[in-house]
């Protein structure tokens, strides 16, 4: 379907001359911007910039409809090109141009050098190569999921980047899913950082399309109006996405900049500004830009808010203690009676699965919303920015996978994810020591280490299958990203003393919460998922040598409840006990609460120390040192030696 301007076909000679002359007028901001910052990538900007004058001005989005979920989206995945894609926009009206140009890379301006999403008409943060295609895959998705017909998607990218295996996964999710409202615009200015691309890395672009089963078309990127007449061509074609491949020049515009790979990333001298401000018959206006840099002041920028459906959690399962089943099923099942439950309402829901659906429990969801379910194959990195992109777009998104893929292999689209605001469900199985025979190389043991270091993102590991079903039915009303994980193996039900499921019918999932186990006052236990049930072995060993001690569930190790914190703290003897790096799990989380009460206590992290081996999980948490038994003799020498410590100091007098 031809959106916007682009449904008049083509273009008339004084629409195309007056493109031409926006173009010739943003490569002069682009000059501008990059030499008063000192810094920047003037050249792949300049060679762009025909692009995107004929993109934005004839695509169905501009300042009055940039929220409007029918709009048409454009994502620029070379996010250096940032100077153009302002100047652009500003000559448009999305903001105020000249405060671009003059706040350009200036600490607390919101025009950053790589494009943010906080700045008006830009979609998506980028600066990382390579993700853009997968996240225009994934607002394509949304539109389709949300039953939006009237628009389209417009993915702007480099040359270079193509040498990225992201990019391939998602030419091949991209044809596998129909995504026939997706457009791919290839700037082919044959020139990266250092030096051209058929001496940094050779590609053969229009094969790599074509043998993934895209239609390639080939343009003079400068052009105008065979590039507008491309577009519409691919736009009518709606058997497939179709890729441009725009023909470039690095500078254009500037005959000694033209051609140059030192442009890729080098601002102009004030002397080379000023003859090329020339060259373009522009004037040459620093003083005026210099002045409003100078005294520029800013407010907060603010991401846009998200219209989050609202998901009805249905009644929550229960499962007694007789039950024997593991957390992951508990997430399926929860999973699939969401599906189930929200159809009737026609909430969109997006699950996508990396070959694993099986082993992560997605497959009971595949079969209630077969066409909500998205099968990515091996492809971890391009399948986490799809997803991520899809549910910033208001789409409940959950994306399943081992934690070893799910957040060790794509950290990176993640990250990105995190500074893109988005509200993805993340839910990784098989972490720990607990995935036993597979080995050191799927036990993921650093996942809170590096969840830790992103900023929107909480942190939830459930201690059985009934905290489990609370958490997936909680997370998927709530906008926001979250990460859920747990182990491999079937998890016993975590009861009271007196036998009754400890998350039972009263039981709601509150954020931050820890749960007191069990009491007691010579020490206090920390952990969570996997090691619940082996805390709670010890605690009775404990407990039958009269040795009473209180056992906390932390289900989100990340963020503490400092109250339950103190209270352990209280006794004098703190322990974590987790299936993590013991660096960087609880302990850490512990050391530094820890640090900020008046209540001193002795902390001992208990935890993984190295690369488990393979065989079964309690034969290599014994091998570790972190069994129950373990536990129990942990406690009993700490609690000896603070004993001894008491009789060997001296009375006073």
């Amino acid at each position: 379907m031809l959106t916007g301007n682009f449904a008049q076909k083509k273009l008339t000679n004084e629409e195309a001359e007056n493109l031409r002359e926006m173009a010739r007028q943003v490569r002069g901001d682009i000059l501008r911007m990059t030499t008063l910052a000192g810094c920047g990538h003037p050249g792949g900007s300049m060679s762009s910039a025909d692009i995107y004058v004929t993109v934005w001005s004839n695509a169905n989005v501009h300042p009055d409809n940039r929220l409007d979920p029918s709009r048409d989206r454009v994502v620029v995945s070379h996010g250096h090109t940032s100077p153009g894609v302002y100047a652009v926009l500003g000559r448009l009206d999305f903001f105020d141009l000249k405060e671009a140009v003059a706040t350009f890379r200036l600490a607390g301006s919101p025009f950053e050098g790589h494009i943010e999403r906080s700045v008006p008409g830009v979609e998506w943060s980028t600066g990382n190569l390579g993700q853009g295609l997968s996240a225009g895959c994934g607002f394509a998705l949304s539109s389709k999921l949300k039953g939006v017909e009237t628009n389209h998607v417009f993915v702007l990218m480099s040359d270079g980047e193509q040498q990225k295996g992201q990019v391939s996964e998602a030419r091949r999710f991209a044809k596998k899913f129909g995504l026939n409202n997706l457009t791919v615009i290839i700037d082919t200015n044959k020139i990266q950082i250092s030096g051209t691309t058929d001496e940094v890395m050779p590609q053969r672009l229009r094969e790599n399309y074509e043998s993934d089963g895209w239609r390639v078309l080939e343009v003079d990127g400068h052009d105008i109006g065979a590039l507008f007449e491309a577009i519409v061509e691919a736009q009518s074609d709606e058997t497939t996405p179709v890729a441009i491949l725009a023909r470039t020049t690095i500078g254009k515009g500037v005959s000694f900049m033209e051609g140059t790979p030192a442009y890729h990333g080098k601002a102009l001298t004030v002397e080379e500004f000023e003859r090329a401000m020339g060259e373009l018959g522009l004037p040459t206006d620093l003083s005026e830009y210099r002045a409003l840099r100078e005294k520029a002041t800013f407010e907060s920028v603010s991401f846009p808010e998200v219209d989050w459906p609202e998901v009805d959690r249905g009644a929550p399962r229960i499962y007694t203690p007789d039950v024997k089943t593991d957390n992951r099923s508990a997430y399926g099942a929860a999973l699939a009676d969401l599906a189930e439950i929200n159809g009737v309402k026609k909430v969109p829901f997006a699950v996508f699965d990396c070959d694993l659906a099986s082993s992560v429990k997605t497959n009971g969801f595949a079969k209630v919303r077969p066409d909500q379910f998205f099968e990515s194959g091996v492809q971890e990195h391009s399948t986490a920015t799809t997803a991520g992109a899809v549910s910033a777009d208001g789409v409940v998104t959950f994306f399943s996978d081992f934690g070893v893929f799910g957040v060790d292999e794509t950290y990176n689209q993640h990250r990105l994810n995190d500074i893109n605001h988005t509200n993805l469900k993340l839910v990784c199985t098989h972490n720990g020591l607990d995935v036993g025979e597979d080995g050191k190389t799927h036990q993921c043991i650093d996942y809170l280490g590096l969840l830790r270091n992103l900023f929107t993102f909480k942190v939830i590991i459930p201690a059985d299958p009934n905290q489990t079903d609370r958490v997936i039915r909680a997370i998927a009303s709530e906008p926001g990203n979250f990460f859920v994980g747990m182990g491999r193996s079937k998890t016993p039900v975590v009861t009271t003393e007196e036998g009754e499921p400890f998350f039972g019918e009263e039981y709601v999932f509150e954020y931050g919460r820890i749960d007191r186990l069990r009491d007691g006052d010579k020490g206090a236990i920390y952990c969570y998922g996997a090691m619940v049930p082996r805390a709670l072995e010890a605690w009775e060993i404990l407990k039958g040598k009269g040795i009473m001690v209180k056992l906390f569930n932390v289900a989100c190790p990340l963020e503490l409840d400092m109250e339950k914190v103190a209270e352990g703290a209280a006794t004098g003897l703190v322990v974590s006990y987790e299936d993590h790096n013991r660096n960087s799990g609880l302990g850490a989380s512990l050391a530094l609460a820890m640090c900020s009460i008046d209540r001193p206590a002795r902390l001992m992290r208990m935890g993984v120390h190295t690369y488990g081996e393979s065989g079964k999980p309690d034969a290599i948490m014994a091998r570790m040192g972190v069994a129950s038994e373990d536990l129990v003799r942990l406690v009993e020498s700490a609690l000896a030696a603070s004993a001894t410590k008491l009789e060997e100091q001296p009375e006073k007098a």
